[in-house]
């Protein structure tokens, strides 16, 4: 298959659940929003390529930096190496699962998932903030690959500061996304250019974000269809290369 014959999507986590944007070779983009990762394959056709900026393959003892993936990217980005959070162990990752109703419980969440981390992390190392925001799309995405097979072959992580740098001839973007955690339009803007120079329409990029997104999701999403693009063309390189597998044979690569 090539990029020309996929339905390329790229992927990333919202607060609506996952915003996605679709590329068929001489059509115009689209995106979408789905509630469910289950939903958004539901509407994609079996050969369609996805790019998905979340972590894939869960390690049993994480280690100095978190899985190996993300130790081999972060020299690449400089500044913006903050980017890629370290990945815990499937343990820590399942030591709550529950739906939570008060921040309270949120944060207790939170203490129960480093406590796990803390015992199966080599030195030993805790669970941030950002990473555990995360954790219920991790799962998500971990249980359809775990139960569907056929999906490793069809879903690849990836990241957007990783894609933005590959795309821009292995140099880090200059600028954040965000400083102090509001939007820096400089920053924006900087990404917007790359990826018209790769072929999107500025009005298509310009347009508000679904209902449910943020106009950084929006983004990471669009940069996320151009490594699907570099997937399904054969052009995208895995960190490590060739990717480890999991405890349960899932592919463990940033792809980009």
């Amino acid at each position: 298959m090539t990029s020309t014959e996929a339905v390329l999507v790229g992927v990333d986590g919202c607060k609506a659940g996952w915003i996605a944007v679709r590329r068929i070779f001489g059509m115009a983009p689209s995106v979408g929003v789905f509630a469910t990762f289950t939903a958004l394959l539901a509407s994609l056709p079996e050969n369609a390529v996805i790019a998905v900026d979340m972590p894939i393959g869960l390690p049993e003892l994480s280690g100095k930096g978190g899985r190996g993936p993300e130790a081999l990217v972060r020299p690449l980005l400089g500044a913006r190496q903050s980017s890629v959070f370290s990945i815990p162990s499937r343990a820590a990752l399942y030591a709550d699962t529950n739906d939570f109703t008060t921040v309270e419980a949120w944060y207790a969440a939170h203490i129960r998932a480093s406590e796990v981390a803390l015992t199966t992390s080599d030195p030993p190392r805790g669970v941030s903030i950002q990473a555990f925001g995360i954790f219920a799309k991790i799962r998500e995405i971990d249980a359809l690959l775990i139960a569907r097979p056929d999906l490793r072959g069809r879903v690849f992580e990836s990241h957007p500061e990783v894609a933005f740098c590959r795309l821009n001839g292995d140099q880090a973007m200059q600028l954040p996304k965000k400083i102090k955690g509001s939007i820096n339009p400089a920053g924006m803007a900087e990404r917007k250019a790359l990826l018209c120079r790769h072929g999107y329409e500025k009005d298509f990029l310009d347009q508000p974000p679904p209902h449910g997104a943020a106009t950084d999701d929006f983004l990471d999403a669009a940069a996320m269809t151009l490594i699907a693009g570099r997937i399904a063309g054969g052009e995208a390189r895995p960190f490590p290369d060739p990717p480890g597998r999991d405890s349960f044979g899932i592919p463990v690569a940033i792809w980009a």
